[in-house]
C-alpha cells in the first residue's frame, strides 16, 4: 500500500510539474516580441530596427505568430543578404536572427524608375544597396558595373569567375539600355560582346587567348577596341599613327 501510495504521489507531482511547465511555455509563446528581444548575429551593420523596418510583420508581435520563413525571405531580399536564418527562442525570450552578408567585389550602378542608384555587386552578380555594405569590405575594388539588371546576374557571375581563373584585368562592365554588353580590359581596351549571353564563356576564353598572344608581341598598346560580337570572327581595331 505504501509503495502504491508513493507511486501515486510521484505521478501526481510529475503531472502537476508537467501542467505547470506547459502553462509557463504557453504564456511565454504568447508574450509579444519587443525591439530589445531581437538578437542579431553575424553582422554589426544591421540593427533591431532594420529587422522591423524591412519586415511586413507588425511589431510588437506575439512570439507564436512570428512567421520565421516569411521574415527570412523579406530580410534576405530587402537587405541584400546572402543568407539569413530566424528562430524563435524561449530562453532567452525573443528572436535570434543570424545574418550572412554579401561581400562586394565591384562598384555598381542601376537605373530604377528613371533614377540612378549607386551600390555594389557581389561575385554572384547580385546588386547590393550601398547602405547594406560594411565599410571594411570596400577595400581594393577595381571593377565598375553600369546598367545592372536582375537578368544580367548570371553573365556578371561568369565574368567574375573568368577574372579569377584567367589573367584578365577587366575594369569596367557596361550594359546599355537595350542589353548590349561592353567590357573594358586594361590591355585590350574596349571589347564589344553584344547581345548573346549564351556566348559569354566562349568570348571570355577568346579574350584570354588574345591577351596572351598580344602580350608576347607587345602589341596591346596599339589596340583601340576588339569586336567579339561574332566570336568566330574577331575584329581588332588599332590606333593609326
Amino acid at each position: 500500500m505504501k509503495n502504491k501510495k508513493g507511486i501515486n504521489n510521484r505521478s501526481f507531482f510529475f503531472l502537476i510539474s508537467f501542467l505547470f511547465l506547459t502553462s509557463f511555455l504557453s504564456i511565454k509563446t504568447l508574450k509579444k516580441i519587443e525591439t530589445q528581444d531581437i538578437r542579431i548575429y553575424g553582422s554589426e551593420l544591421f540593427s533591431q530596427n532594420d529587422v522591423i523596418k524591412n519586415s511586413s510583420l507588425n511589431f510588437p508581435i506575439r512570439l507564436i505568430f512570428v512567421e520565421t520563413h516569411l521574415l527570412e525571405k523579406e530580410l534576405k531580399q530587402n537587405l541584400s543578404l546572402k543568407n539569413v536564418s530566424v528562430s524563435r527562442e524561449l530562453f532567452p525570450f525573443g528572436l535570434k536572427v543570424h545574418i550572412n552578408s554579401r561581400i562586394p567585389i565591384a562598384y555598381g550602378e542601376r537605373i530604377l524608375n528613371d533614377e540612378k542608384i549607386l551600390g555594389f555587386i557581389d561575385k554572384d552578380g547580385i546588386f547590393i544597396n550601398k547602405q547594406n555594405v560594411e565599410v571594411k569590405n570596400l577595400n581594393k575594388l577595381t571593377i565598375q558595373v553600369f546598367g545592372w539588371e536582375e537578368k544580367f546576374k548570371k553573365i556578371l557571375s561568369e565574368i567574375f569567375i573568368a577574372i579569377e581563373n584567367y589573367e584578365l584585368e577587366i575594369v569596367k562592365i557596361t550594359f546599355s539600355s537595350d542589353g548590349f554588353l561592353t567590357v573594358e580590359e586594361k590591355d585590350l581596351k574596349t571589347i564589344f560582346l553584344g547581345f548573346k549571353p549564351n556566348l559569354i564563356n566562349y568570348q571570355l576564353r577568346i579574350i584570354n587567348n588574345l591577351k596572351d598572344e598580344f602580350k608576347k608581341k607587345s602589341f596591346s598598346k596599339k589596340i583601340d577596341n576588339v569586336d567579339l560580337t561574332n566570336p568566330d570572327k574577331p575584329k581588332i581595331k588599332v590606333f593609326k599613327p
